[in-house]
């Protein structure tokens, strides 16, 4: 009886180690105007996109002056893997402009800087967006391609920084 209840407890020992030693989504990091956010995704799904979880809280913010960049940190486990990065701007007028969009497939880029292209512009959103090993399908099934002939893979997370304007002096 006893080395039944010494069993039990070390199985649920492990039972509790293992599960905390499980890791949870990566996180990314994004630094701007002297301030630094840790990001989980908003969404986050296997290679596969077939099992996914959301995240409670909501996107991350910081506060960022006009012309002022934003710089991210991306952990290895989404470097190694496409990755895209998208940046919304409005310029001095306000007026929304194109997403600027750049992907990475390489392997090795750890870091960006999110930039607007003139000084008075102000960056509203960057997102983050890590690509799968799902690819999209039309409704027989096959493949979505590119003008290259290359299948279009589905986003399997989502990191995403909503910028509040800040004007003058730092954000505090």
């Amino acid at each position: 009886m006893r080395r039944l209840g010494l069993l039990s407890l070390l199985a649920g020992s492990a039972f509790a180690l293992t599960a905390c030693g499980t890791p949870g989504a990566p996180e990314v990091t994004f630094f701007a105007d002297g301030h630094t956010v840790d990001s989980a995704p908003l969404i986050h799904c296997d290679e596969l996109v077939r099992k996914c979880e959301q995240s409670p809280e909501g996107a991350s913010s910081l506060k960022v002056r006009p012309g002022k960049p934003v710089q991210i940190s991306i952990p290895s486990e989404i470097a190694q893997t496409p990755w895209v990065v998208n940046v919304q701007y409005a310029n001095a007028k306000g007026e929304l402009q194109p997403v600027k969009q750049e992907a990475f497939t390489g392997g090795n880029r750890l870091a960006y800087t999110a930039t607007a292209p003139a000084a008075d512009d102000q960056l509203l959103v960057v997102e983050i967006q890590q690509l799968g090993a799902a690819y999209a399908a039309d409704e027989t099934g096959q493949p979505i391609v590119d003008d290259a002939g290359n299948p279009q893979l589905v986003v399997r997370a989502i990191w995403s920084l909503q910028i509040d304007p800040a004007s003058g002096a730092p954000a505090q």
